[in-house]
Order: C-alpha cells, then structure tokens, then sequence
C-alpha cells in the first residue's frame, strides 16, 4: 500500500502563511494526479485544490481560489501547497492524494475524493484570530 506523508502544518494567525509538503515513494509525484483535501471538525471533507500529473492544469476549490496554490518537484518526488492570507475558517486537517488515473490522463485534474487512490494521514492546520 502506498503511503503518503504530509507535513508542514501548525498554528499561525489570521493573515499568515504556510506551506504543505507532500512526499510519496518511488515516481508517484511525477506520474499521478495529485490533490489536496481538508476536513474540519463536524465537516466532511473538501477539496482544496488539485494538479494534474504532467503538471499543466491545476484547479482550487472555491474557498480558497486566489489564496492558495500547488506546485510539485518531481526530482524530490513532493508536492506542495503554498497557502497565504489564511483565515480562521481554514483551520482543517489537510491530506494529500494520488490519482492513478493521472497516469492515464496526465492533463486531467481530479476534483472529487473518490477518484483518489492513495491518501496520507493527514496534517493539522490551526488558524488564531
């Protein structure tokens, strides 16, 4: 089983920023589609944004379009999400996900959790007022 591992979370104000790593094994980064996903207590999860696996076309959930962005290094097999002017209501915890049908569909971005074969545990984001 393939095994993700998040890291880069913590606790920063209101306006601040962070970034997410994601790192997989092998040539999972550079060969499928990847997306971050986020869950806050009480609330299922959502998508946060996606890339797709020649890394051409990204898409970002509504929330936080214009605020956050992903990006990959396919040499150090990670990807990223930059998240800036983060507000109270990102607080979630946030999982990184692979598409194995981004080896099929390399410029296809997925935008729904179910289409995601590979998860990690998870990295808690905190944001104070």
């Amino acid at each position: 089983q393939v095994q993700l591992e998040e890291s880069g979370g913590g606790l920063v104000q209101a306006g601040g920023s962070l970034r997410l790593s994601c790192v997989a094994p092998g040539s999972i980064v550079r060969s499928h589609g990847m997306g971050w996903f986020r869950q806050a207590p009480g609330r299922e999860r959502e998508f946060v944004g996606a890339i797709s696996a020649n890394g051409a076309n990204s898409m970002y959930g509504d929330s936080v379009k214009g605020r956050f962005t992903i990006s990959r290094d396919n040499a150090n097999d990670t990807v990223y999400l930059q998240m800036n002017n983060l507000q109270i209501d990102d607080t979630a915890t946030y999982y990184c996900a692979a598409s194995t049908r981004g080896t099929t569909f390399e410029r296809t971005v997925f935008a729904y959790e179910a289409l995601y074969d590979y998860w990690g545990r998870g990295t808690q984001v905190t944001i104070s007022s």
